[in-house]
């Protein structure tokens, strides 16, 4: 079979690999250089070669990602830092960490046990683990993670230290927006399996490195080849006027609808188009930083207190020498989600201010860390379409098209995921699978 995949992030190359494992000649369209997407290398000689475009992390349920890691001959273990589920304030001021014992019981604890929050905070935190529970891990599916916080009457403190970090990190979409449903699938599927699976997967390597540059050894790559024209058919797909037996799309929702507009409106299938065309986007920035000097923080992944009053946006910051193990200075990455009100901001404004949300809050922590160094270098990274909106009511695409020889893939498809990293390879993984079956 000659199958063509368009688009190299984890979604198209989740599909490739499963396509070549199964016998198929798969080339991939990609318009940039880089395999992996919205997840990817950069290339920076002022931070020593590479970066991410994105600080991303993973999570122990990422059970398809880790697999197809391991059947590319990537080894988890020593790619990824794993770290049992702990949340932890650069200033200090607030810890939670689980235990060694059984899901859900492990969740639990850490909440009852959290340094920083009051009696009240802890056990109205369990008393939302257990509702969830009571409810199947399915809330109404119009509620946004607000009405889901109202409902179980979560105190202001708790949300602000424990939820609404977590519906940032996860789902990219302020609480009044995101929707109930996503959260409570990540909350399950992180809490309430195997204790393993809320741990956290920190990445030692660039993100093309973890596993998109082994699919992409597997495969034809045409870096650089946009997709202009996509004439899907019962019998094959033409791709910029070259015929294959089936095709993977695996671009933004946006893009797909440019692509198919036109063969859509001939299937007289609107719906589909319209999905397409439904979606909104949310911003991350990452700000990446290289000190003058070694200045390791306490917890490779930490949490950063907001003050939008003062531009102080970060939410997570990652002690990048700590993870690659490979730099000779100090390497810091501060994320924040949902970055519609930073993005206002001028370049330097907002290293500037991140800058100094770091340097004030580390100056808190009691175990009185030495004054933050000198900023050799700094680039900042915001991806204003990283993922989709995650409203309620969204109806996503399946992988399924009219035509049997294309299928869609994309973490904005319906993975009952939001846009994280699992829900694209799950995505891609399933492409595959509905073009082999047909």
């Amino acid at each position: 079979m000659k199958a063509a995949v368009i688009g190299a992030g984890w979604a198209g190359l989740a599909a490739c690999a499963a396509l070549r494992d199964a016998g198929a000649q798969v080339t991939v369209f990609e318009a940039g250089r880089t395999p992996g997407g919205r997840a990817r290398r950069v290339v920076h000689p002022e931070f020593g070669g590479h970066l991410d475009n994105g600080q991303h992390i993973l999570l122990g349920a990422y059970d398809q990602t880790l697999a197809l890691m391991r059947r590319l001959g990537r080894n988890p273990a020593t790619l990824l830092m794993r770290r049992s589920l702990r949340l932890s304030s650069l200033d200090g001021q607030f810890r939670l960490s689980a235990p060694a014992l059984p899901a859900p019981l492990h969740a639990a604890v850490a909440l009852l046990t959290a340094r920083g929050l009051s009696w009240n905070s802890r056990f109205a935190a369990v008393r939302l683990m257990y509702g969830l529970k009571k409810m199947a891990w399915h809330p109404p599916r119009d509620w946004t993670v607000a009405q889901l916080m109202a409902h179980f009457q979560q105190p202001e403190p708790l949300i602000r230290c424990v939820w609404e970090p977590l519906c940032l990190a996860a789902l990219n979409t302020p609480l009044g927006e995101a929707s109930a449903t996503l959260y409570a699938r990540i909350l399950q599927d992180s809490l309430n399996g195997h204790r393993h699976n809320s741990d956290l997967l920190l990445p030692c390597v660039d993100l093309s490195a973890l596993w998109p540059d082994a699919v992409a050894l597997r495969a034809t790559m045409r870096y650089g080849a946009t997709v202009r024209h996509l004439a899907p058919s019962a019998h094959g797909v033409d791709v910029n006027r070259e015929r294959f037996d089936t095709a993977v799309l695996a671009v933004p929702p946006s893009v797909a609808a440019r692509l198919l507009e036109d063969a859509l409106v001939d299937a007289n299938t609107p719906g589909l188009l319209k999905a397409l065309q439904a979606f909104d986007y949310m911003p991350i920035a990452t700000l990446n930083l290289r000190l003058a000097s070694p200045w390791p923080l306490p917890e490779p992944m930490m949490q950063l207190r907001e003050d939008k009053a003062r531009g102080h946006f970060g939410q997570w910051i990652f002690d990048r020498s700590r993870l690659t193990r490979n730099s000779p200075g100090a390497e810091l990455a501060i994320v924040t989600s949902a970055a519609h009100d930073l993005a206002e901001d001028d370049r330097d404004t907002i290293i500037a201010n991140l800058t100094a949300q770091v340097a004030e809050q580390a100056a808190r922590h009691p175990s009185r860390l030495a004054p933050m160094p000198a900023t050799d270098a700094a680039e900042l990274f915001i991806e204003k379409r990283a993922t989709f909106a995650a409203v309620p009511g969204l109806k996503r695409p399946l992988n399924t098209t009219p035509w049997p020889t294309l299928a869609l893939a994309g973490d904005w498809t319906d993975t009952g995921y939001p846009g994280v990293l699992e829900g694209a390879v799950r995505s891609g993984l399933k492409a595959a699978q509905v073009l082999l079956a047909r």
